[in-house]
């Protein structure tokens, strides 16, 4: 008896012990977290989002917002200019730049009408520092496809005055000024990398001071523009290819060149790019439940190619049926032996790329309202649940405060500092 009872003390001693570390590791990456400016590259907007009567004030049901932001303690957002990739003629390119125009509008009126006294548009890394020491949030502006600048060169500089400090120059599909990664599907190539006029480009957004971003672009194109570029550059959402091969995300060499230009990894919490495997089995599971609910709730499932089709407020409502269908389905799958991908599959490719790269060279993003978001961080409420597995996996403050702004507005200062020397030669 007097041995049970030994035993049963010691046992409630290693308990407490064990609870006590977690509270530890809870109270630590909280303090962290609280401390350290959180930055996220990619995070797409809708415009029908950006009205007087439904806006980011609210909680909506898109993943980023302000209340989101606020709860989560997501400090800095990217929110992205995208345009689809569409004909290479003269209407095509006027369409996309209307589309452009139209976000970068909503993005402004977010910050100057909407919401002045809870968020600020910062142009450079002094700007978003002063905002968040402000106690408001930060927004910055990135543009997924160059697509809608046309055979105009003269917009680059245009989208650099409306605010945009990043660009790519393709996304789905091979554009004007180059290949896109989707050439590894059929292996057709339209420019062998980078064009002729792609090049332009790149020598104007050199001068003045656009990071460029190689995350759409094929292999080629990238290996072409590290070499054209007199500046680092970026992949603002894009993971590592070794743990996950999507030619979406990067290969060793790829990373080696990266590294070599100084430039940065924003590590991406898309799931398919995170697991393909893992997100594949889960998905299965779930879209069969989603579909049966659909059925149910007479919801028509539409694919995302064909969602991003839609317009305005329509689309919108289509997501919004879908997400509530979705959470549904998921709360039902709990009770099977499916798991998704998470937010420890994801800091995997964080621990992989610091490994092969240095902590100088890799950061977050979550392309948020775009596809993105794992189990854990599936919207801005739940980004605490980063920083929290960065901790367990034992990175100091410093490293994460790399990790979280400090090796992308590095990269921005370089880019910006590079420009200035740029436009000072006759």
């Amino acid at each position: 008896m007097k041995y049970l009872k030994t035993l049963a003390v010691l046992l409630v001693l290693i308990s407490c012990k064990e609870t006590k570390e977690v509270e530890d590791l809870e109270t630590k990456a909280k303090r962290i977290h609280d401390k350290v400016m959180t930055l996220d590259t990619h995070v797409d907007i809708n415009v029908s989002n950006f009205t007087d009567s439904i806006n980011y004030t609210q909680k909506l049901t898109n993943q980023v917002n302000l209340p989101n932001m606020e709860e989560g303690g997501l400090d800095v957002a990217f929110f992205i200019v995208y345009t689809g990739q569409g004909d290479l003629t003269e209407e095509g390119y006027d369409k996309a730049y209307k589309n452009a125009m139209s976000k970068f509008e909503a993005i402004h009126k977010l910050a100057k009408d909407i919401a002045p006294d809870r968020i600020s548009l910062a142009v450079n890394s002094k700007e978003a520092r002063e905002v968040y020491a402000s106690g408001k949030k930060v927004a910055m502006i990135g543009v997924e496809n160059a697509y809608p600048i046309g055979t105009d060169i003269s917009r680059v500089k245009q989208f650099y005055d409306l605010g945009a400090r990043y660009m790519s120059l393709s996304h789905n599909g091979h554009s004007q000024f180059c290949d896109s990664n989707t050439g590894e599907s059929d292996n057709v190539w339209l420019h062998d990398g980078v064009s002729d006029l792609g090049k332009k480009v790149i020598k104007e957004m050199n001068k003045w001071g656009m990071m460029i971003d190689v995350s759409h672009p094929s292999k080629k194109a990238m290996q072409d523009m590290i070499a054209l570029s007199k500046a680092p550059i970026i992949a603002s959402h894009s993971s590592a290819r070794a743990l996950c091969n999507h030619s979406r995300n990067l290969d060793d060499e790829q990373l080696g060149w990266l590294k070599e230009n100084g430039g940065v990894v924003q590590t991406v919490a898309f799931r398919s790019y995170v697991n393909t495997e893992k997100d594949k089995l889960y998905r299965g599971e779930l879209d069969v439940l989603i579909k049966e609910l659909a059925k149910e709730q007479n919801l028509e499932i539409l694919s995302w190619a064909d969602v991003r089709k839609i317009e305005g407020a329509e689309r919108q409502n289509y997501i919004d049926k879908y997400r509530r269908i979705s959470k549904e389905a998921k709360e039902k799958i709990k009770n099977t032996d499916v798991s998704p991908v998470n937010v420890s599959d994801f800091v995997d490719h964080i621990d992989y790329l610091v490994k092969k790269m240095g902590i100088n060279h890799v950061g977050i993003s979550s392309d948020f309202d775009g596809g993105g978001g794992v189990d854990g961080w599936n919207d801005a409420s739940e980004t605490f649940n980063v920083t929290k597995e960065l901790v367990k996996r034992d990175y100091t403050e410093e490293e994460i405060e790399k990790l979280w702004n400090g090796n992308l507005l590095r990269v921005l200062d370089e880019v910006q500092e590079i420009a200035k020397e740029i436009q000072s030669k006759p």
